[in-house]
């Protein structure tokens, strides 16, 4: 059974970015931020057409449209946890990542400049 992913309380993403700030390598911080940012983006566009993966952290589905249960959905993202949050806050573009091969993005609806940043 797949764990649900819950957006954390603001304080505790508040702090979590001060982390990273002062680590960029912060692991809790990178974990913290990485599984609220993907709750947000599952939240905002549920569904089950893409799957969103952020190793090793985690990876939820979203977007409306077709949805499987096994094997490999029929799109696919997946990026480092760092891009993951510049995404997810704005600090940087779907294009500018794809542009830098910091994504890497199949199928239809793959494209999650939309719905970024959160």
């Amino acid at each position: 059974m797949a764990v649900r992913l819950r957006p954390q309380p603001s304080a505790a993403v508040t702090e979590a970015h001060a982390a990273l700030a002062a680590d960029p390598d912060d692991r809790a911080a990178l974990r913290l931020l990485t599984k609220h940012y993907l709750a947000v983006l599952a939240q905002r566009a549920p569904g089950g057409a893409v799957e969103v993966r952020v190793p090793p952290y985690a990876a939820v589905q979203c977007i409306a449209g077709t949805s499987h249960t096994r094997g490999t959905p029929p799109a696919v993202v997946e990026t480092d946890p760092a891009t993951w949050i510049a995404l997810a806050t704005g600090d940087l573009t779907w294009d500018e990542a794809a542009g830098a091969g910091r994504i890497s993005a199949s199928g239809e609806r793959s494209d999650l400049s939309a719905h970024l940043p959160l």
